[in-house]
């Protein structure tokens, strides 16, 4: 068990469960932190695309052939009209309308490619985005997920990468199109009618300033939406994570009433934004259409007038249209623009968010080979979430190669605190700890973790085969290795007995298997990983005794040529230990052999009379 930031206990591997309020609280906290209202997260976006330049100049040659063809297809429209149905000749009009034909056909193969391009370019770049945010999460230690919930990582691993895909993919494609669409036309209009065209750029801020005042707004809201929609991912990750607790206590119907309050507050949150959106939309549109029917009502009277011919009005009444169009489909699009730019924001915090424990720029190497040496030297410790109630005080220990040392002690005296700061998950306040001579600060922590092998009280496992979580303790694990791991371990017998054997799915984190045939699997996990040291928390206290007995046997004969730290509250299982540690508030109180500490009459001769009934000699 391991003294969390409340100063209650967890295993080694597990996440601090007492201080759930302090970390949602953290978490909502970090939800409510000021945000920029402008679309500058985008930016973050560049390094994905330029690192497929070539489908991103292609997407960029086609859309802009596109749009020059959209734009040569108003000009074939005025050719049809005035060539056509003003002079009456059949040749004309067979002429005028092949060149119109001819344009919708390089129009329709320029839209495809660009479509083609641009959507395998978002998908490629949200596929990198994927790894790299899973990648960079993998290594955040401990300390990050004190302030952030799972859930809330999962939301940006899964719904923010969703809205930036629709913007790559989707939504950028078009709303540069509209752009471009919106420059050609103005600029295409300028040469038609320079007088109406006036006009158009008169229009054209009455009818984006809305856009951008109200899209602020919506980018607002946006955010906040998807806030609410992680912490009910959050919650709803917390009670699928523990569902027998949820049942076994009856809080179905409680836990269904908190997550739909977290939904119906997310619901809310995205009304508020869509109805912002949806103004936004009317508003533009009315804008862009108004200004269009007085635009041809001027341009009719030209025609009158003897000014302009009909296909040039015609001509004109297209290029307004497109560019009308396009300024409301800018103004559909920059809702889209303004919701990514906020997931793009939660993403990049997270992308942005440095491990407090990294390897130096220059790490010392470890000594080849191993020999499994510890040592903790006053070493002081507490956790980030309470810095005035040290897990470790004043803590020394030295292990020598080769022996088995048991850390005993109440719960809450530090025992698994010592195995999380030889793993370094955490890095002390005071004190250093040194692996084979190597101060762990001056090592990488992969290599640090690479000569350890962990099975803690309650070790996760995956979903996959019996084998696959075997081997996920060492890669390069023949087939044979892992059979005498799991032989070792005492786990055969259950694993040949079930349906495809080695082979058969376990299920998501092995439910299907009891909890003493789990931690066999992790036992046989940690021995096929070879490392010079075995660090065991409470590692047979899910196996009844009959197992018990066998797996310490295997367990003992493992120990044999490793570095061993265990962990135990039944003293029962540590009697055999070459040394054994007892601990009280974070400090070494007395050590010895079970012998030499049951005459003491020390904390250890308490507990062995409180454990054994009779007095220990």
């Amino acid at each position: 068990m391991m003294t969390d930031v409340n100063g209650g206990d967890n295993s080694v591997d597990g996440r601090p469960g007492a201080g759930a309020e302090l970390v949602q609280g953290m978490a909502e906290a970090a939800n409510r932190r000021p945000r920029r209202k402008d679309i500058r997260p985008l930016a973050h976006l560049l390094p994905f695309v330029r690192a497929h330049v070539a489908d991103a100049l292609a997407a960029g040659f086609f859309l802009l052939f596109s749009v020059g063809a959209t734009l040569g297809l108003t000009a074939a429209v005025r050719g049809v009209v005035d060539k056509g149905f003003d002079k009456g000749h059949e040749a004309a009009i067979n002429s005028a309308f092949i060149g119109l034909g001819a344009v919708a056909l390089v129009l329709a193969i320029a839209t495809a490619l660009r479509f083609f391009f641009v959507t395998r370019l978002g998908e490629r770049v949200v596929a990198d985005l994927r790894q790299k945010l899973y990648g960079h999460t993998l290594t955040l230690d401990p300390s990050y997920f004190l302030k952030t919930r799972t859930g809330e990582v999962l939301s940006r691993l899964t719904t923010d990468v969703t809205i930036i895909e629709q913007l790559v993919g989707s939504s950028a494609s078009i709303a540069l199109r509209n752009i471009l669409s919106l420059l050609g036309g103005l600029g295409y209009m300028t040469v038609v009618s320079p007088r109406l065209a006036g006009f158009i750029v008169l229009m054209v801020p009455i009818v984006l300033a809305p856009m951008f005042i109200i899209g602020r707004r919506v980018r607002k809201l946006s955010v906040t939406a998807q806030d609410r929609f992680a912490d009910a991912v959050g919650y709803a990750g917390e009670s699928l994570d523990a569902l027998d607790t949820v049942q076994a206590f009856g809080r179905e119907k409680a836990s269904a009433a908190r997550f739909d309050l977290s939904v119906e507050t997310a619901y809310k949150a995205s009304v508020k934004r869509i109805t912002a959106r949806a103004a936004m939309t009317a508003v533009v549109i009315v804008l862009a259409f108004g200004g269009i029917t007085l635009l041809l009502w001027n341009g009719a009277h030209l025609v009158l007038s003897g000014q302009m011919t009909a296909g040039t009005l015609v001509q004109f009444a297209f290029l307004a249209i497109m560019a009308a169009g396009s300024i409301g489909a800018l103004g559909e699009v920059w809702g889209d623009v303004q919701k990514a730019a906020g997931a793009m924001e939660r993403i990049s915090e997270l992308l942005g968010a440095r491990p407090g424990i990294a390897a130096p720029e220059k790490p010392s190497a470890l000594p080849k080979p191993a020999t499994g040496a510890i040592a903790f030297d006053n070493v002081t410790f507490a956790y980030p979430g309470r810095p005035d109630l040290p897990a470790l005080n004043g803590f020394d220990l030295t292990v020598r190669p080769g022996e088995t040392v048991a850390l005993v002690g109440p719960s809450g005296a530090g025992k698994s605190t010592v195995l999380r700061l030889l793993l370094r998950f955490y890095d002390p306040q005071e004190g250093v700890i040194r692996l084979d001579g190597v101060d762990l600060r001056d090592a990488d922590p992969v290599e640090v973790r690479e000569r350890m092998a962990l099975v803690a009280q309650d070790s996760p496992l995956f979903s996959g085969s019996a084998l696959d979580n075997i081997r996920f303790g060492r890669e390069s694990a023949t087939e044979q290795e892992i059979r005498d791991a799991a032989e070792a371990a005492q786990a055969t017998g259950f694993l040949e007995a079930l349906p495809q054997g080695f082979d058969t799915p376990v299920g998501e984190r092995a439910k299907t298997l009891s909890g003493g045939q789990r931690q066999r699997l992790a036992i046989a996990r940690a021995l096929v990983r070879q490392a010079p040291i075995l660090l065991l928390d409470e590692a047979t206290s899910a196996l009844d005794a009959e197992n018990e007995r066998l797996v310490q046997q295997a367990l003992h004969a493992a120990m044999s040529d490793r570095t061993t730290l265990v962990i135990a509250h039944r003293l029962a299982t540590v009697l055999k230990a070459d040394r054994i540690v007892v601990m009280e508030d974070g400090r070494v109180v007395e050590q010895g052999t079970h012998t030499e500490l049951s005459a003491r009459g020390g904390l250890y001769s308490r507990l062995a009379k409180l454990q054994f009934g009779v007095e220990a000699a």
